[in-house]
């Protein structure tokens, strides 16, 4: 059936979306580890709703989104699972990538389910991710918001993993900014190719991107 569905898609036939939610943990074929540039999310969402992530005293640039269970085409979601939840010192935990232990719970929920791993192990595997991606320095540098390429910063990101290739990374925008950087990863967290619902980079030739507070 999901062949099916692949071969539907790739000739258009259907448009890109989630599976139907609740299916069996454990079956994906990949990851996707989503990182989003917090001083745009504030900036769309964050200063609005108040979200401590946004605080001065913070320094977020790139924080981890989630490690998302990916099928080749769509992804499953709110799978069933065996699986404690995780405590909320587990959640909490996740802060200093996350932002926030809420967002950490809701990945879990939504994404980590869906992985077939324990939360502890989910949470881990999904740090091991993180902590594996060299995040471009000089984006930490910019003193004032400026408009560029989506492409610069896919660049950017290649430049500084060059055991990565295009075909591996997206950059997404949202309300006129960089969103995220989206790298897909082997079930054993090793750099792949993407699928071709995911791999479709933002083509916004004067994207927003604001500097780190």
């Amino acid at each position: 059936m999901r062949s099916i569905l692949v071969i539907l898609f790739l000739v258009g036939y259907i448009a890109p979306a989630a599976w139907a939610e609740g299916e069996r943990a454990g079956d994906f074929d990949y990851y996707v580890l989503s990182l989003s540039w917090s001083p745009n999310w504030c900036a769309n969402e964050g200063d609005a709703r108040g979200a401590d992530q946004c605080d001065p005293r913070h320094d977020f640039g790139w924080i981890m989104h989630g490690l998302w269970p990916q099928f080749e085409v769509g992804y499953p979601s709110y799978c069933n699972t065996s699986a404690r939840s995780p405590s909320r010192g587990v959640t909490n935990a996740m802060a200093d990538i996350m932002a926030s232990g809420g967002l950490a719970w809701h990945q879990w929920k939504k994404h980590g389910r869906c992985s077939g791993l324990s939360s502890q192990d989910y949470f881990a595997a999904a740090r091991r991710a993180y902590e594996a991606v060299i995040r471009p320095p000089v984006l930490r540098k910019l003193d004032h918001t400026v408009r560029l390429p989506a492409s610069v910063i896919e660049e950017a990101f290649l430049q500084s993993n060059p055991d990565w290739s295009a075909d591996m990374v997206t950059i997404t925008c949202k309300q006129g900014r960089i969103q995220e950087a989206r790298l897909c990863l082997t079930k054993d967290l090793q750099p792949r190719t993407c699928g071709a619902d995911v791999v479709r980079d933002c083509t916004m030739s004067n994207a927003l991107f604001a500097p780190i507070r």
